[in-house]
């Protein structure tokens, strides 16, 4: 499965990268493929409208489903992506949640029981 990951980064310090990135290993290591807008970088000559297009085209032609950061509700890009995620019956979790279901996943299928 392959998760986006959406979450705060406009004026927050280091756009919140390190937040991401820490969000992305961890979810590798689940088993998860994951798409993370922070492995862009920074683009001086990029607007906002720049990051939010390859965004949503990522989400839009690669996810699966999404998974949010804590402090997700004060991003309006999250939103706008959670909201497209909505529209095209994507499912939306957190990132607690998305680790929760890896493990119990790997669990039951270590325990032989069906998924």
């Amino acid at each position: 499965m392959t998760l986006y990951l959406s979450g705060p980064m406009s004026g927050l310090p280091d756009f919140n990268y390190p937040a991401f990135h820490a969000a992305a290993d961890r979810l590798r290591t689940a088993g998860y493929h994951v798409i993370n807008p922070a492995e862009h970088g920074v683009h001086p000559e990029w607007t906002y409208a720049d990051y939010l297009r390859q965004d949503l085209l990522q989400l839009l032609t690669d996810a699966d489903a999404v998974a949010v950061l804590p402090g997700w509700r004060t991003s309006r890009g999250t939103h706008l992506e959670v909201a497209v995620a909505h529209a095209l019956s994507l499912p939306v979790a957190s990132l607690t949640t998305w680790l929760y279901r890896a493990t119990a996943t790997s669990t039951l299928v270590l325990e032989g029981r069906p998924v």
